[in-house]
């Protein structure tokens, strides 16, 4: 290989490692059988969440992903795959996932959420938790239960007298 050719793969796996650094979750996905059109359908609704899907070589991945410090099984590089980068831990798991129930063609191999690898089956389960607006709100509302519940207690013994 020529040096032309070595600084050009070393500036793809660099802005690969950018992506991974700034991605709250990464997935690796087999799209192989898919039309144009179902993975323009997956692009839109990952970009409508901030998300994003790249095809890049297994090559590229794997060299990006040694570098960022991400200790991955060697089966999340085999065949064509892409890679789903996602702003937060849950999105583009729950994207993909849902994705999933209607194209029997794609799959997700496994992936990385908060620098820890997960397969397919971890991702999985966390695509079912709601995302980290929807725990707060949860939280917030078993919080203020018990207060709501003291309100509406003294108002109504208010009321009574």
């Amino acid at each position: 290989m020529n040096e032309a050719t070595i600084a050009k793969k070393q500036n793809e796996v660099n802005t690969v490692v950018e992506l991974m650094k700034d991605a709250g979750s990464l997935l690796f996905v087999d799209y192989l059988g898919l039309t144009v059109a179902e993975v323009s359908e997956l692009r839109t609704k990952l970009h409508a969440e901030n998300c994003q899907m790249k095809v890049i070589k297994n090559n590229i991945l794997r060299r990006a992903a040694a570098e960022v410090g991400y200790d991955l099984p060697a089966e999340n590089f085999i065949g064509p795959s892409a890679a789903i980068f996602s702003t937060d831990e849950v999105t583009g798991a729950k994207i993909a996932y849902d994705f999933a129930k209607g194209h029997q063609k794609f799959s997700v191999k496994g992936g990385v959420v908060e620098s820890k690898a997960m397969s397919a089956d971890e991702l999985k389960v966390l695509s079912t938790l709601p995302n980290k607006d929807g725990m707060i709100s949860m939280l917030l509302s078993v919080m203020q239960a018990p207060i709501r519940g003291l309100a509406c207690a003294i108002k109504a013994v208010s009321e009574k007298e």
